[in-house]
């Protein structure tokens, strides 16, 4: 896992660019903290932040292969989990190989296939390839879109990096941030392609990006497709098994430490449940790790949402696996830390937060490097199988909107009510996210003979994996990768994801509940109190401290009336809710704090042009 970054300029030679290379290569110090390299050919410059992985002494980068017709270089961040069968593959192609290295093989495999390397990558990453034989450049990322790819067309080429701030670090881009930008902070639809500041793109997932002299091209490698389920349920249920064992089996090789992110629910018990099994094999046992709040399991109030506290349940799992097992118990004094919450700004490069939630997953990742450098996630398993209220919901079923905003503001608060009424009006989100969605739902296909009911399934199964979990991946790998961390997400390997978004609605819940093959998939290895849990989202405190401490900046901060965050949200709002009695400030009346002070504190970070014409 690493930063990449680099320059295309074909009207100039970059070698006289190494500095500004250099910044950029940089300001990715954190996702890669064991080494650093840049490369220059002539139009071309490379940076590369390395976390060491694979093969620690023989992977460094930028890597480059000579040919007769000129060198081929690629910075490469992430890992392709299928490295070892093709390198074999390539070795009997008559390739050679000097490094144990999945990116070595990532640049042969190019070699050999060109862009078609990308259909046979099974894994997560996103990659340049500099090819001076053809004077161009091949950016390419993962199916699911688990790692980040950022680019920035120029007037004779592009920039690009894993994240905004590499390529903010060229005079070239500049920092700003339309309407549209602001939509996105506050609509939550995540569009694909669209990279939040003026003039920059993401690397969508599932697609190469090529520049040359020609211009700039895009071609998608890989996207959703249905198709026809024909095994019953108990094949299916069997099939979900047999590839979460090949998949868990290849995202535990590393050659540094390794561990699982445990929260008591369905996904994460059984990953670590199956880990556990499997590292046990080689008399190893696996690490897991869970975070927890001071006075959580012994105060715990059920909402909707969360019923049961995660504590116990983790603990279940911990000793059925017999796990090497650690509470990351966080206070709200550390949750409302500004330092904290300027990490995170930092590690997204824009404000688009979830409070306290935030904080505590960049919390835990920080006290979970400090033993581990690699951690399996339970992430995606909800968007894959289908366990979110939502799906079950009926007025979000049939609503002709994304459905996880039909019940959202009820659950989290609506962020925007804290917005001037004049900027509200301009972002008209309501319009933005209505013309979002008919963009999401237009390109779904439909199975011959599906019925209605489940056609409608389909495409909420469609929107969560294509929209909602984009939102999840993007923020777990910034602030696991603000530490250091690699954070690895086995329900996201497209052999499965394929799999179980043509299973039809009936078989995801055959027994009338949620996940129900997964579940059944994984009953041998989960100790009944998880078998049996209902489906609880990630944590957050109830510690009234916290809501005291968001108060307390709030005020802090309308002493400052000329500060710009007033030109964003309404001051008086603000002032209301600092004055709130704590009794009545719940999780979501918490969420015009916190996104206040995010707005305010990223202004002061990033100082960006704003413009709302």
């Amino acid at each position: 896992m690493c930063g990449i970054t680099g320059w295309v300029s074909f009207d100039r030679d970059l070698r006289a660019e190494s500095e500004t290379l250099d910044a950029m290569t940089e300001t990715m110090a954190c996702r890669g903290p064991d080494d650093r390299g840049t490369w220059i050919n002539g139009p071309a410059g490379l940076g590369h932040r390395r976390l060491a992985i694979i093969d620690l002494p023989g992977g460094r980068q930028p890597m480059t292969v000579a040919t007769d017709q000129g060198d081929v270089a690629i910075v490469y961040s992430g890992e392709a989990y299928n490295f070892t069968e093709l390198r074999r593959e390539l070795t009997g192609r008559g390739h050679r190989f000097v490094t144990e290295s999945d990116t070595e093989v990532v640049l042969h495999g190019y070699l050999e296939w060109g862009e078609g390397v990308a259909e046979r990558l099974n894994g997560m990453y996103a990659f340049a390839v500099w090819d001076s034989r053809h004077q161009k450049l091949v950016m390419i990322r993962d199916r699911m879109g688990i790692k980040p790819f950022y680019y920035y067309p120029t007037a004779d080429g592009v920039l690009f990096g894993s994240e905004p701030k590499a390529i903010l670090a060229n005079p070239l881009a500049r920092a700003k941030v339309t309407l549209d930008g602001l939509r996105e902070l506050f609509a939550f639809v995540k569009t694909p392609g669209h990279g939040f500041w003026d003039g920059m793109h993401e690397v969508e997932p599932g697609t190469v990006v090529t520049v040359d002299h020609g211009g700039l091209r895009r071609h998608v490698y890989w996207s959703l497709e249905t198709k026809p389920h024909t095994d019953d349920q108990e094949t299916s249920i069997a099939k979900v098994r047999t590839l979460l064992d090949d998949i868990v089996r290849r995202q535990l090789v590393s050659d540094v430490p390794r561990c699982t992110l445990l929260s008591g629910g369905l996904d994460s018990s059984a990953m670590t449940a199956i880990a556990a099994r499997q590292l046990a094999e080689t008399g190893e046992t696996v690490r897991s790790f869970a975070v927890d709040f001071v006075g959580q399991a012994e105060n715990f109030v059920a909402d909707e949402l969360r019923g049961t506290p995660d504590t116990p349940f983790v603990h279940d799992v911990a000793r059925a696996s017999g796990t090497d097992h650690r509470d990351i118990v966080l206070d709200s004094h550390a949750l409302a830390d500004p330092d904290v919450r300027a990490r995170m700004i930092t590690a997204r490069d824009m404000p688009m937060g979830f409070g306290d939630m935030d904080a505590s997953l960049f919390l835990l990742f920080k006290a979970i490097r400090e033993q581990s450098t690699v951690a399996l996630s339970g992430e995606s398993a909800d968007e894959v199988f289908g366990g979110y209220l939502q799906f079950f919901d009926e007025g979000a079923r049939n609503a002709e909107m994304f459905p996880w905003l039909v019940r959202f503001s009820e659950h989290f608060g609506d962020d925007s009510d804290v917005l001037r009424s004049d900027l509200s009006a301009k972002l008209d989100l309501p319009g933005y996210i209505r013309d979002s969605y008919q963009g999401a739902v237009a390109g779904i296909q439909r199975l011959s003979g599906e019925s209605d009911f489940e056609y409608r399934m389909r495409k909420i199964c469609y929107l969560h994996l294509t929209r909602f979990v984009r939102v999840l991946l993007d923020r777990k790998d910034r602030a696991s990768m603000a530490v250091g961390l690699e954070v690895r997400v086995p329900f996201c390997d497209h052999r499965l994801v394929e799999y179980v978004y043509n299973t039809p609605w009936s078989l995801k819940s055959f027994d009338g509940r949620e996940k129900s093959l997964l579940r059944e998939a994984t009953a041998d290895v989960l100790p009944k109190s998880v078998y049996d849990r209902v489906k609880s989202p990630y944590p957050s405190t109830q510690d009234p401290k916290y809501a005291i401490a968001l108060q307390e900046h709030a005020k802090d901060l309308l002493t400052k009336p000329s500060h710009p965050v007033f030109d964003l949200v309404d001051a008086d709002r603000v002032r209301r809710a600092a004055q709130r009695d704590v009794p009545q400030i719940t999780q979501a009346s918490r969420r015009g704090l916190e996104r206040t002070l995010d707005l305010a504190l990223w202004l002061d970070l990033y100082k960006p042009e704003l413009t709302f014409s």
